[in-house]
């Protein structure tokens, strides 16, 4: 008598080259929409006017997406998905190299009382005003808010992971921040001229341009509106925005342990228990800012690595404006613009008196 077997038959797993093999097509479409952004982000006209590679690569992203992407979707959105995941990680990593930790005693403990005191400060405010008062999605209300109060779209797509936003209200966040941050660029270099006189922000340009960085948007208008402005204000301004840029670590961590708590409580006893979100690369961002810190690689080189950092954030973007649809944006309203033109008031206004209170002894 013969027993018969059966046979499982396991599908075997995907070959890596198989799956790089899909990755391709949409990863190039993104490197090359970032080169054409940073060949453009060149010029002097886009320079002088904030719209950093960044900016360019999510609105070139955005008018393809919303053209010809959808007949090329098929074949590239798996590159796309790996772009705005795996790549955007690594770039917001090696971001860590633009910074070390002299920034820090550069702008002193006033300064960096300043940043970490905006940070927290205009967070909340988006979230008790987005939230609470206006009644608009929190995780639309956790970009904007993150977006405004610490480096812009660095910050917008360091925070999605976490809040696991959608594609389109990541572009809403971004969009507010190059609206309200270019305006502020331009308005900054006048406030300079008239705190000359004034003094409202007392000490030499030193100060005005540690308040400059506490309360612009992104590090591309900080520039930008530093060229305008005395060398010591353009400077500290940056040195000060740097700072603020190294907030993004921790309020990632602190962000997400936020969420998890909360997302518990709501869930009650019974529910299943939502786990924290660990922002690795955001670990990976701190190890990297301590060891540039030491000095172990020629600048030459640094300087190579923050290039292909700019790159990696701003394949990021074009792949989130590639998947973004204009719809979904006028779907949002103008409750985001109006909560970010409230947030921009309260860093000018707000970030003024700190910085009188702070900086003036």
């Amino acid at each position: 008598m013969s027993t018969a077997k059966t046979v499982t038959h396991h599908a075997p797993p995907p070959a890596s080259g198989s799956i790089w093999f899909k990755r391709l097509p949409g990863i190039l479409l993104c490197g090359a929409i970032a080169g054409v952004s940073a060949y453009l982000g060149a010029f002097e006209w886009f320079a002088a006017n904030g719209l950093s590679a960044l900016t360019l690569s999510i609105l070139i992203g955005m008018v393809l997406g919303n053209t010809v992407y959808g007949s090329i979707a098929p074949a590239t959105g798996t590159g796309i998905g790996f772009t705005k995941q795996t790549l955007l990680r690594l770039g917001i990593v090696l971001y860590g190299f633009r910074l070390t930790t002299t920034d820090i005693a550069h702008v002193g403990v006033a300064g960096v009382t300043l940043d970490a005191i905006i940070v927290g400060a205009t967070f909340l405010l988006a979230m008790l005003i987005g939230h609470k008062w206006m009644g608009m999605d929190r995780k639309q209300v956790m970009l904007i808010g993150a977006g405004t109060s610490i480096c812009g779209a660095a910050a917008v797509l360091g925070t999605e992971p976490v809040v696991k936003a959608r594609a389109d209200q990541v572009t809403v966040a971004v969009a507010t921040v190059v609206v309200f941050g270019t305006i502020c660029m331009f308005l900054y270099p006048m406030f300079y001229q008239w705190n000359l006189t004034a003094g409202f922000i007392p000490g030499d340009g030193t100060e005005f341009g540690i308040y400059t960085g506490a309360t612009i948007h992104e590090v591309a208008q900080v520039v930008a509106a530093g060229r305008n402005m005395g060398p010591e204000a353009a400077a500290t301004a940056l040195v000060s925005k740097m700072v603020r840029v190294m907030m993004l670590a921790p309020f990632l961590v602190i962000l997400s342990a936020y969420l998890a708590r909360t997302e518990n409580a709501q869930a009650g006893a019974d529910g299943q228990k939502t786990k924290m979100t660990l922002p690795w690369f955001a670990f990976g961002f701190v190890a990297v800012v301590l060891f540039n810190s030491l000095n172990l690689l020629p600048k030459e080189l640094v300087s190579n690595v923050n290039t292909a950092a700019n790159v990696l954030l701003a394949m990021a973007m074009a792949g989130l404006g590639l998947t973004t649809h204009v719809s979904s944006i006028k779907k949002a309203g103008v409750k985001p613009l109006l909560l970010a033109a409230i947030l921009a008031v309260w860093l000018v206004i707000g970030g003024g008196l700190l910085s009188r209170l702070l900086l003036g002894a």
